[in-house]
């Protein structure tokens, strides 16, 4: 089955690099509020880095985010620029059908059952889509579920250094915590968009996240999230604000709170540039209670600000190059404010068997002032660098009679991370593979 078609439920790098930035700096604060977090899994996106593949798979999981203005705008000029490319009108099609306009995607249909060269596989998905929009009655909401499972192993769980010694007010002693284990994970998003005249929409989404850790109990969670977000247009440019509210229960750590709001956006500089930014700002409190009475020292507020740019080299090859800044102030400083500086350089290939990610980011940590709780002598200063590869897959392209719409999605990844820093406790290396299966249902 065509390449485009398979990966429906991936947004277009334009909103990627948004939602790149966004949960760069959720993992900021996050990290600063919960600093006893270890190893987070790819599901948890809301804790985690900004590596490409995972806000690949954070935005799979979270579905249709309701920004699908983008999602046409840019099919329509990959359309223009390769007509003859029946992958992109499948994936314009099929998205068309998603929102509910009948005349754009009547036009597809008609113009594709011209074509003498289309694949018997392709025709007959046409057919079926065609037969779906008669019998579909327009809806004002799109609501959609989203679910997904998945399962991470990692050779150093507790980010043990590479000497295998650490500093404890100011004295070297050995770092004896477990460095392998394995995270099981799941979740569930339910997703209501609406469009908001021709040019906007409005998206509301609930999602649950539940993880568990085999042997430690660091990464045992629930995840509770709500987003609001808006999609609009002005001039040249595609805005999208956004609010958030999460909450994570630990049941070895305090529960921690956040919110964050923010603004992303994008535009296009002829056929084969975009350029995306955003800015957020983010507050994060941990439950102050009887048995975790430090939990507030890490409550903090981060401002950051992203800014990318986007390639299209040829119909399967595109680039991304992002550079990141955040600014992180917590209520207690030693040891936990910071500022972060990133740059990240990715290649992705839309081959037709499947669609594969590779990216590599490094990043600069650079704290305000020293943690006597480590070494009181050394103002810590890390220096982390990001390797990941990720491959995506429909299960109907191996097993059609198990997934014949191909709607059920395989995602494999792998991540190395080296960080160098100028206290050995942060001197380590970890290798990261994951599984996950992911899938979107429309409800209405």
């Amino acid at each position: 089955m065509s390449s485009l078609k398979q990966y429906l439920n991936l947004k277009e790098f334009n909103l990627l690099r948004f939602l790149t930035g966004l949960a760069l700096f959720i993992c900021l604060f996050t990290n600063s509020a919960l600093s006893s977090e270890k190893n987070i899994t790819y599901m948890q996106i809301l804790q985690k880095p900004n590596d490409l593949d995972l806000n690949l798979k954070y935005a799979q999981q979270q579905g249709k985010m309701g920004n699908f203005k983008q999602t046409i705008s840019t099919l329509e000029r990959l359309n223009m620029l390769y007509p003859e490319n029946v992958e992109i009108k499948l994936y314009l099609l099929s998205v068309l059908v998603q929102v509910d306009s009948p005349e754009k995607a009547y036009t597809i249909i008609e113009e594709m059952k011209l074509r003498r060269d289309l694949d018997p596989e392709d025709l007959e998905t046409l057919l079926e889509i065609e037969e779906g929009l008669k019998d579909r009655e327009p809806s004002l909401w799109n609501l959609t579920a989203d679910i997904s499972v998945g399962g991470v192993y990692t050779d150093n769980v507790n980010s043990v250094s590479k000497t295998r010694l650490q500093s404890t007010s100011d004295v070297i002693g050995g770092f004896n915590s477990a460095k392998y284990d394995r995270t099981l994970s799941g979740g569930l998003g339910l997703s209501a968009s609406r469009p908001i005249g021709e040019e906007s929409s409005f998206l509301i989404n609930l999602n649950h996240t539940s993880s568990e850790q085999h042997q430690e109990t660091d990464d045992d969670f629930q995840s509770y999230g709500l987003t609001f977000a808006f999609d609009t247009t002005l001039g040249n440019q595609s805005l999208s604000p956004y609010y958030m509210l999460s909450k994570s229960d630990y049941q070895t750590d305090a529960d921690s709170f956040s919110n964050m709001y923010g603004i992303g956006g994008f535009f296009t500089v002829g056929e084969r540039n975009s350029f995306s930014y955003g800015y957020s700002f983010a507050d994060s409190k941990g439950n102050h209670n009887s048995t975790d009475d430090t939990a507030m020292d890490t409550n903090s507020i981060s401002h950051g600000f992203t800014l990318g740019h986007d390639y299209i080299l040829t119909e399967i090859i595109s680039t991304s190059f992002s550079l990141g800044y955040s600014d992180t102030d917590a209520r207690v400083d030693a040891g936990n404010d910071y500022e972060t500086y990133d740059v990240g350089f990715g290649l992705n290939f839309a081959f037709p068997w499947a669609y594969i990610a590779v990216s590599n980011a490094v990043g600069f940590n650079d704290y305000k002032k020293e943690d006597t709780s480590v070494n009181s002598n050394k103002l810590r200063s890390d220096y982390t660098n990001t390797f990941d590869i990720m491959l995506t897959k429909a299960i109907g392209d191996i097993f059609p009679t198990i997934d014949p719409n191909r709607s059920l999605f395989i995602n494999l990844s792998y991540e190395k991370m080296i960080s160098e820093a100028n206290i050995l406790n942060y001197d380590y290396i970890s290798d990261s593979f994951s599984i996950s299966f992911s899938r979107s249902v429309r409800l209405n």
